[in-house]
């Protein structure tokens, strides 16, 4: 949001792709319910690279309805990319983000926003309860869902609902990209968000078909894991890699020292006249139990490099950005002179 731009109670940030037929109805079911809000809004539309008529529907409706701005992209960047333009350019103190095909449904704005400020809370995530697709979509989609719930310990049922209302404090100045548009709850989370979340309606897609496929297709599975991956290392241990480095370092200098004195003892004790401890031949004459302690010696040496190199890398992040190493919920000053 630029300094000089008045900011606004809600912003609504809708991705769209190819949804030229979906427009219109889009744009008056979004007047009907935020025209009633008795809240200065804003619905941020961007069309990230349509080839269809989504523009020109855009730029008609932003005659007819109030409130409406347009982005638009010079080429298609993906979801992750249109999801971060609608947090760019929202100026509300509420962000709503929806799909622009017209299966979330605008008219449960108003519980969510109500659910928000009744419960004290940073976001409020929606549940497709009673999801309208069918089970070659929702199956996959429920696996994901599980996985991402379990392995990020996000206090969600359905992460891949578009329909979630944010504090705008907890998503301005996240840098999104790649693909994780999947875990702006996450890291609402890891700033300590308050998350909530609450049932949605779900509708039945009546344009065109699914542009994005989020969260569906086997051929997502390993980006669908590597991200999450990355997501943890990040909400874990993005301000102290060392932690994780410098531990498995550890555990790999540990197993170099207990194999090596393994292999010493037994050979000290052979000298002496004992046998071999694990069959007819010493450890001290076996190439694995000569090379595999100091190959462990060598991995700890690496894993202590990396961390450091990431220390520094954390520190350079983090001072060339100048960002802040914590969040703050609010402030308050004492009222007496």
């Amino acid at each position: 949001m630029n300094e000089n731009e008045q900011p606004v109670d809600l912003s609504v940030a809708v991705a769209l792709y190819n949804e030229e037929e979906s427009v219109p109805p889009l744009c008056k079911a979004l007047d009907d319910v935020l025209s009633k809000l008795g809240r200065s809004y804003e619905v941020v539309l961007v069309d990230d690279g349509s080839t269809d008529g989504t523009w020109a529907a855009l730029t008609a409706a932003a005659g007819k309805y109030r409130g409406l701005r347009l982005v638009r992209f010079r080429r298609n960047f993906g979801q992750t990319a249109a999801l971060a333009a609608g947090f760019d350019y929202a100026r509300g103190k509420v962000v709503v983000t929806m799909d622009g095909d017209l299966q979330n449904d605008p008219a449960d704005i108003p519980a969510m926003l109500e659910k928000l400020e009744a419960e004290g809370a940073d976001v409020v995530s929606g549940w497709r309860k009673d999801r309208k697709d069918s089970k070659i979509r929702t199956l996959p989609s429920q696996i994901f869902n599980n996985f991402i719930q379990s392995y990020l310990k996000l206090p969600i049922h359905d992460n891949g609902c578009s329909l979630k209302a944010y504090r705008s404090e907890v998503v301005k100045g996240f840098h999104l990209y790649g693909e994780m548009h999947r875990f702006v709850v996450a890291h609402a989370k890891w700033v300590g968000a308050k998350i909530v979340e609450m049932p949605v309606r779900h509708h039945a897609r009546e344009h065109g078909e699914s542009k994005y496929g989020a969260l569906f297709g086997l051929a997502k599975i390993p980006r669908v894991v590597l991200d999450c991956i990355t997501m943890r290392f990040m909400l874990k241990y993005s301000a102290k890699p060392m932690h994780l480095f410098g531990k498995i370092g550890g555990w790999c200098l540990l197993a170099g020292f207990l194999m090596l004195g393994l292999v010493g003892l037994e050979w000290l004790t052979s000298l002496a006249g004992a046998r071999a401890w694990f069959g007819g031949t010493l450890l001290v004459k076996r190439p694995f139990w000569v090379i595999a302690p100091f190959m462990f010696l060598g991995f700890s040496v690496q894993f202590f490099v990396m961390g450091l190199n990431a220390e520094l890398n954390t520190r350079t992040w983090f001072e060339s950005q100048k960002k802040p190493v914590y969040t703050v919920r609010e402030t308050a000053e004492s009222k007496k002179d």
